[in-house]
Parts: structure tokens; C-alpha cells; sequence
């Protein structure tokens, strides 16, 4: 079981902004803020377990080519609002909210953030 991913960012205040509007959609919310870091957890979880920083050695953040974060959605409607609500806030679109060929109920929906990081929202339940 993973820990925690940490994505990278340029703008800490755009990043916060970005995914404070995004991650609630799937039940994520900001728990953790400093001028270094944000960090969000699943509702009724006590960890953070996706952070979102600066940089530690200073320099310039870069996403990973094949690279992304995949976070669990309850809901197909949830993945369907994490998209919306993605592109609305300036997120680029990288595969619209469906069914995917992974298994009969793998449901999901890939978008970038504002730094160009690759993150999936999924919902692996039939409805």
C-alpha cells in the first residue's frame, strides 16, 4: 500500500486553488498547508496522502512523461464532477469520464493540473 505521492508544482497558490476546487468532487480535502506544501486525505482519513510541493532542491517542477496519479472516486457522478470541475479550473482534458477496458466496471476520467501532472480520477463500482 502506497504512503503518500507527491506532486510537483511552480505555484503553490495556483496549485491550492486548482485542487481545493477539484478534490473535494471526490471526497479529498485540504488538511495540510504550509508556504512549502499542501497536503489532502480521503474524507476520514487522518493521513495526507496526496501532497503537493515546491520543489525541495529549488528547482523548476516538471511532470513526468508516463507518470500519473490514480485517486478512488465512489461514484461514477463523482468522476464525472472531478472532470468538470478539473477543466473548469483550468485542468487540460486527457481522456473524458467512461468506461475503460481494464474490467467491466473500471470507470474513469484523466485530466492535467495546472503544472502539467497527470491525475485520473476512478470509480470501480457498476454504478
Amino acid at each position: 500500500m502506497l504512503l503518500y505521492v507527491t506532486l510537483g508544482t511552480n505555484n503553490l497558490n495556483e496549485a491550492r486553488r486548482f485542487y481545493d476546487a477539484v478534490l473535494p468532487t471526490i471526497g479529498y480535502r485540504r488538511q495540510r498547508d504550509s508556504e512549502e506544501e499542501i497536503g489532502y486525505a480521503a474524507d476520514g482519513d487522518r493521513r495526507c496522502r496526496l501532497w503537493v510541493v515546491l520543489p525541495f532542491n529549488k528547482r523548476w517542477a516538471t511532470s513526468g512523461n508516463g507518470s500519473m496519479v490514480a485517486l478512488e472516486a465512489s461514484t461514477r457522478a463523482a468522476v464525472d464532477a472531478f472532470h468538470a470541475t478539473a477543466l473548469a479550473n483550468g485542468g487540460v482534458d486527457e481522456g473524458a469520464p467512461g468506461l475503460r477496458s481494464y474490467h467491466a466496471h473500471f470507470y474513469a476520467a484523466y485530466v492535467r493540473d495546472l503544472d502539467g501532472n497527470k491525475i485520473s480520477a476512478v470509480c470501480e463500482s457498476p454504478e
